[in-house]
């Protein structure tokens, strides 16, 4: 079985560039499959160079794709100055809407503000609010930076907006009330976000 560096998902191509995550969240696909999408296995038996990534560019026929999305099997700012060099190449040669997929602790994850690094390269950036309490995510998400990861994605969401066209924050449906993911829209809102809710796959 091959490992997935590039896989569809609906009307995108997704870029599956690390399994490296400083989350361990209760409810991660990872704990109960081996793929998403059309894929075979998004775990990698190592990571990919971006010269492999570019390759793989090559074998698709990009016309027929909506969307790049980095999002695999692991958080993407792991790998930014690979994610970055990445994005530059399918802007040029592609000229595809960027998205970013991210758990919202890249500023942890790199120990600097990466959303100035986004602009010009990243469309949108999808942020894993899952959470409206600070309490509750750390209960659901288990971030290995503990107390103040919260605030920091939350940090890194407000960032966003000012560099990236269209910042989303996600909670997964049927992991929250009512009550609680209207409190997440108003946080969304009052950041100058989106708010989405998205299925449990």
């Amino acid at each position: 079985m091959r490992n997935d560096i590039l896989y569809e998902v609906h009307n995108g191509i997704y870029v599956n560039l690390t399994n490296r995550c400083p989350c361990a969240c209760v409810f991660c696909l990872r704990n109960t499959t081996d793929k998403v999408g059309r894929s075979d296995r998004l775990w990698l038996d190592k990571e990919p160079t971006v010269e492999e990534v570019k390759a793989e560019f090559a074998l698709r026929n990009m016309d027929k794709y909506e969307e790049v999305v980095f999002c695999g099997f692991g958080e993407p700012t792991e790998r930014l100055d690979a994610l970055k060099e990445i994005a530059a190449f399918v802007k040029e040669r592609y000229h595809k809407p960027i998205r970013i997929n991210t758990n919202g602790l890249g500023d942890l994850v790199n120990g600097r503000r990466i959303a100035p690094e986004l602009a010009g390269l990243i469309d949108v950036v999808s942020i894993s609010l899952n959470t409206p309490s600070e309490e509750r995510y750390m209960q659901e998400v288990r971030p290995k930076f503990g107390a103040g990861s919260y605030a920091a994605l939350l940090s890194f969401a407000k960032d966003c907006t000012k560099y990236v066209p269209k910042v989303v924050l996600s909670t997964v449906a049927t992991t929250l009330t009512a009550d609680e993911e209207a409190s997440c829209a108003e946080i969304a809102r009052s950041i100058g976000a989106v708010y989405r809710i998205r299925p449990f796959e």
